[in-house]
């Protein structure tokens, strides 16, 4: 898994949202556990303090004898008549108006220990009683560890139950995903809704499939447009191209006119390769494409630079055929010619002086087109096969930049690899790899 996916898992979200849920809940119902006992407790205390004193001044109001007995439980008392106040210990003279007070005084042993002192104050007594409160201290410690430690418990047992209910609650979003990842493999769109409960996802299935409607007959119009409008150019392609051909055998014409019906007849010949590949990748997008034809692609390439030698016009460039190896595609010629013409038929367009070099087999494999034109950016070379993109060295010439983007779903569809790079001398070299399918 990677870093941060657990956040962005919607059943993580759940889990821990329960967890947090659990343990503020236990932590606030312990906090106010310790603040109502400790108030209730110190409010008991001050109360029964604040009437054993008076109860112990009442006693010796009545009976002024210093011998009488007066009985208490756990409290040291002492009390001074009117003639001796100044007796009084120092360090309780501050205490001089009657309530309860906190007060910390050294024990037996020497450690600090705190207690509640009962003052009582009249005209004629002046009473105190001390009590120790270190064991309801102890208790209280001891009560605010077993709340931490059931507020750690409820924690993680809110972290075993969200973790249990998000698998209940995420089962069916789950299998609405697997059914679209299917979907996906399969390419065959099947009802999602059927499967799923009138709830939030079957409102979710269905609006999946709603939208997988569109979708698919915006593809199929799509397909049925590029197949029917290809089909539908081969005939008057075939016608030209048979009229330029007849016209080329006859010896009355002038170089003029010849060269001009050649330029028809290779624009012809370009045209069709063109819709037979689109024909092509319209059908095989269908299903996997398989037609067993083998196309050499060096011979391919050589009636390639024949076609597009006339974006070179009179430009002085050299351009070189390099066969290093032989290489044998199963596609049809027209596809090869295509994703070739593209390649090579940009390094002609863009290129002002220099060279361009189609080498064949520069890797087992793989052919490159190096140009000396004004190159690409690094960052700017994946774009370039996106529709409608165009680099910016393409700035005054034509181009509606799809070439390429037809070039990318023909690698695609036949396992090819095409990318474009700067050329480290100068200019760009397109490699177009077809090692997954030779």
């Amino acid at each position: 898994m990677k870093p941060g996916k657990f956040h962005r898992r919607l059943r993580s979200r759940i889990i821990v949202s329960f967890a947090l849920f659990g343990l503020g809940l236990t932590a606030l119902f312990a906090i106010a556990t310790m603040y109502m006992r400790s108030r209730l407790e110190d409010q008991l205390v001050n109360n029964n303090l604040a009437r054993e004193v008076k109860s112990f001044v009442d006693f010796k109001r009545e009976n002024p004898d210093p011998n009488a007995p007066f009985h208490f439980s756990g409290y040291d008392a002492d009390i001074k008549s009117a003639k001796y106040f100044a007796n009084v210990p120092f360090e309780r003279r501050q205490y001089d108006k009657t309530g309860v007070y906190e007060i910390e005084e050294a024990g037996d042993e020497g450690k600090v220990r705190p207690y509640k002192l009962a003052v009582y104050k009249d005209d004629d007594y002046w009473a105190f009683l001390r009590f120790d409160v270190s064991s309801q201290k102890l208790s209280e410690r001891q009560l605010l560890t077993a709340l931490g430690a059931s507020v750690l418990l409820f924690a993680v047992l809110s972290l075993l139950i969200g973790n249990g209910l998000s698998r209940r609650v995420m089962r069916p979003v789950t299998e609405l995903a697997q059914r679209i990842r299917t979907l996906r493999q399969t390419g065959k769109p099947e009802p999602l809704a059927l499967h799923f409960a009138d709830d939030e996802v079957g409102e979710l299935a269905v609006a999946f499939d709603d939208y997988a409607k569109r979708i698919t007959a915006i593809v199929v119009r799509d397909r049925d447009f590029n197949a029917d409008v290809s089909h539908e150019l081969r005939t008057p392609l075939a016608v030209i191209s048979g009229t330029t051909e007849l016209l080329l055998s006859s010896d009355k014409l002038d170089d003029k006119i010849r060269e001009r019906l050649k330029r028809i007849e290779r624009a012809a010949k370009q045209s069709t390769e063109l819709t037979n590949a689109l024909l092509h990748l319209s059908r095989s997008e269908r299903s996997a494409p398989n037609d067993g034809e083998t196309t050499d692609v060096a011979k391919v390439a050589e009636q390639v630079i024949d076609v597009y030698r006339s974006h070179i016009g009179r430009k002085p460039i050299e351009v070189r055929l390099v066969v290093d190896q032989p290489i044998e595609v199963v596609a049809p010629s027209s596809v090869v010619a295509v994703a070739l013409g593209n390649l090579i038929g940009n390094a002609f367009k863009y290129t002002q002086k220099g060279d361009v070099i189609i080498t064949i087999g520069a890797g087992r494999g793989i052919v490159t087109v190096e140009d000396s034109g004004p190159g690409i950016k690094q960052e700017d070379a994946d774009k370039l096969f996106q529709r409608g993109v165009r680099g910016e060295s393409s700035e005054g010439t034509k181009g509606a930049g799809l070439g390429l983007a037809i070039v990318i779903r023909l690698c695609q569809l036949h396992d090819w690899r095409v990318n474009l790079a700067p050329r480290p001398q100068g200019g760009a070299v397109a490699t177009l790899d077809f090692r997954l399918r030779t």
